[in-house]
């Protein structure tokens, strides 16, 4: 929602794909874990003492890169910056428009450990890091997402914010456009955009009677993605699986990195196909003895001449 105030400002826009790149099924990997390296230097929080920190304060992280949104150019001060998904073992922060060059934001992959100093801020329930500044240090980390599915109407899911998250079995639910017209997802939050213009995509999925609003962030994951098309492939009633970052925007508005069938349709439709093997096999017997039988007939036939 933000970007749309921003829109005016840009010179240019490089979108960056490193979390949407390749299959859009959610992973199933182990963590990586963080290498040998220092301890944290003087000044340095914790993940709690950022947490407890008040709003507008000084803070002072080290966070490692997960994802980043595209780099560009703001044509009223001049300067490069991007918005950065981040975390470490602890918990995870959104840097929002990092001021870095390009050469800069290039070093910026998943993995990479920085020491971030900046403002603790807050848009529309969601807590972020503003006007910072940063150094890469040693270090790297990647994080495996933490099924929350359970979680989405309790509490405690404000306690993964900003986190790689994957969520389980949920419905694909209709949205309506601003026009009336129902549909599985939405070019932009009211239908109005497209997907020649690069627009976000917005669909609604449920789960226990509850439903939400995930979204595809356009300028993390763009309309040559995976997770894109597959989005666009969708059709209200799918179940499906997710893993995207635990963005907040009045609630909970995932920004969706990866989606695939729900596990437990993939495994009914294996169940599926073992059952009709055996349909197979015997049509095969059957081919073979029929052979067989003409083989046998050809044979009686020589034997009388």
């Amino acid at each position: 929602m933000k970007k749309i105030f921003a829109l005016v400002l840009v010179l240019s826009l490089v979108f960056a794909f490193a979390a949407c790149k390749g299959t859009t099924e959610p992973t199933t990997e182990a963590p990586t874990e963080a290498t040998t390296e220092a301890a944290p230097a003087e000044g340095v929080m914790s993940y709690a003492d950022y947490v407890a920190a008040a709003l507008d304060t000084e803070v002072t992280v080290e966070t490692y890169v997960q994802a980043k949104q595209g780099w560009w150019t703001d044509s009223s001060t001049g300067k490069s910056q991007a918005s950065i998904y981040t975390q470490n073992e602890d918990g995870a922060f959104f840097l929002y428009n990092l001021e870095c060059s390009e050469e800069d934001y290039a070093k910026l992959v998943p993995g990479t450990k920085i020491r971030v100093t900046g403002t603790k801020s807050e848009w529309s329930g969601e807590v972020e890091i503003v006007d910072a500044t940063y150094e890469i240090i040693d270090g790297s980390f990647i994080a495996t997402a933490t099924d929350v599915t359970d979680k989405l109407a309790t509490e405690d899911i404000i306690n993964y914010q900003n986190q790689l998250v994957a969520f389980k079995g949920m419905t694909v639910e209709a949205s309506t456009d601003g026009d009336g017209n129902e549909a599985a997802f939405l070019y932009s939050y009211d239908g109005s955009g497209s997907h020649d213009g690069n627009s976000d995509l917005y669909f609604k999925v449920s789960k226990d009677g509850q439903t939400y609003t995930f979204t595809v962030e356009s300028y993390l994951c763009g309309n040559d993605t995976d997770v894109y098309k597959a989005v666009e492939g969708l059709k209200v009633g799918d179940v499906i699986d997710m893993e995207g970052f635990l963005y907040w925007y009045n609630g909970v508005n995932p920004h969706i990195t990866a989606v695939a069938a729900a596990a437990a349709d993939n495994a009914e439709g294996a169940e599926d196909a073992e059952t009709e093997a055996p349909a197979d096999d015997a049509t095969e017997a059957e081919a073979t003895a029929e052979a067989t039988e003409a083989a046998e007939e050809a044979t009686e036939a020589e034997s009388a001449e």
